[in-house]
């Protein structure tokens, strides 16, 4: 009885220990992917503030919009503890464009961004980003205009 008693807790133990190492690596992971949305939309925003547009047909941008969708994606159902370090990376990834104060705008402008027919930028980046021939996207493509629309009002969180 007493051997059952103590492989009972020791399976317990390493359920534990499993579920614990678990959380790290997913928080490890959102901190990575914040670190990398951070990334792209300060390289955006400073894109849109030189050229006064993003331009479609360019691989860095397309690669650029299709980190801030992986990034949206992952925030649009997230829970506190992929938020929190997901935020974290957000911050440092920017480079100060995104601040503690104005973080949780852009994360609510993320998750917005999610609930887009993001679809044909998914596409395109994901050839893009392969080295993969794109097809050609234009503001006319389906889920595009709303998904640069929505970007913009992220940007405009940033000013």
């Amino acid at each position: 009885m007493r051997l059952i008693k103590y492989l009972i807790a020791a399976l317990i133990s390493l359920s534990l220990l499993s579920s614990c190492s678990v959380i790290k690596g997913v928080a490890a992971n959102a901190l990575a992917n914040g670190s990398n949305t951070g990334s792209a939309i300060s390289t955006l925003y400073r894109v849109l503030q030189s050229t006064g547009s993003i331009d479609l047909s360019n691989v860095t941008n397309l690669i650029n919009l299709g980190k801030i969708l992986t990034g949206a994606n992952t925030v649009s159902n997230a829970t506190a503890n992929i938020l929190q370090p997901f935020t974290q990376g957000l911050i440092k990834g920017s480079t100060g464009l995104i601040t503690n104060s104005n973080a949780s705008s852009v994360i609510s402008g993320l998750q917005t961004l999610a609930n887009l027919d993001t679809s044909a930028i998914t596409r395109a980046a994901t050839a893009a980003a392969t080295g993969a021939a794109t097809s050609a996207i234009t503001n006319n493509t389906p889920g595009v205009s709303a998904t640069l629309s929505q970007l913009n009002s992220i940007f405009n969180l940033l000013k």
